[in-house]
């Protein structure tokens, strides 16, 4: 299901869409701000082996569920080809240790991810204007429940986010918007007050599709 949603994501940001109104658009300009709501698919691709405080493999790794969410991005025109976008929303997901027979949820958390990126627009004219964009990101782990006797805590840090997607004009200053970014993300676990450890990386996928508004 992960790899469906975010194939069609990013099939959807690199050909668009044919079948919208052919009633007149807004073009963006230097000033211009866009507001997109979106529905969002936060997929980790992650990794972690848990080992104990000595540094001895354990046999268990991190699993992390996918989320999903509503998000909200505000977007600067510095002129029609190249704005700043700084994405906010915030994620939930299942911590489980897994491994052999073991499969056991370790944690609960809420995440806060502010996004900070640089976009390219290739055709900002154009009813259908693909673009590429690159920054980074700092994960806030607002929230972490420990669950089944464990306590578990993950290491606040910054990331790198990579960006394809399409704004596809509909009528006046309305648009659809689809994005797809990879984010770069490793943390350390600190779990049960040391007596195990895990380097997790996350690396998640972050797929989402929405409603713009030019202002």
């Amino acid at each position: 299901m992960k790899r469906l949603l975010i194939a069609a994501i990013a099939a959807m940001a690199l050909t668009g869409g044919t079948a919208f109104s052919q009633d007149a658009f807004q073009t963006p300009k230097a000033g211009t701000i866009k507001l997109d709501l979106r529905l969002t698919g936060i997929v980790p691709d992650e990794s972690g082996a848990i080992l104990t405080a000595a540094g001895a493999s354990t046999g268990l790794n991190v699993k992390v569920n996918d989320s999903f969410v509503p998000t909200i991005g505000i977007e600067y025109y510095v002129n029609p080809a190249v704005s700043l976008e700084l994405i906010a929303g915030s994620g939930n997901h299942k911590v489980k240790a897994v491994g052999g027979a073991t499969n056991v949820e370790v944690s609960e958390l809420w995440h806060v991810p502010p996004t900070l990126t640089a976009k390219y627009h290739f055709a900002p004219e154009a009813r259908v204007s693909p673009y590429i964009g690159a920054g980074f990101t700092y994960i806030w782990f607002a929230s972490q429940d420990g669950k089944n006797g464990f306590d578990v805590d993950l290491k606040d840090d910054f990331g790198y986010a990579l960006q394809v997607g399409a704004d596809i004009a509909t009528n006046g200053p309305w648009s659809v918007n689809v994005d797809l970014k990879h984010i770069a993300f490793e943390t350390d676990a600190n779990i049960n007050f040391g007596a195990l450890k895990s380097k997790v990386t996350l690396d998640p996928w972050v797929a989402s599709v929405g409603i713009g508004y030019k202002f």
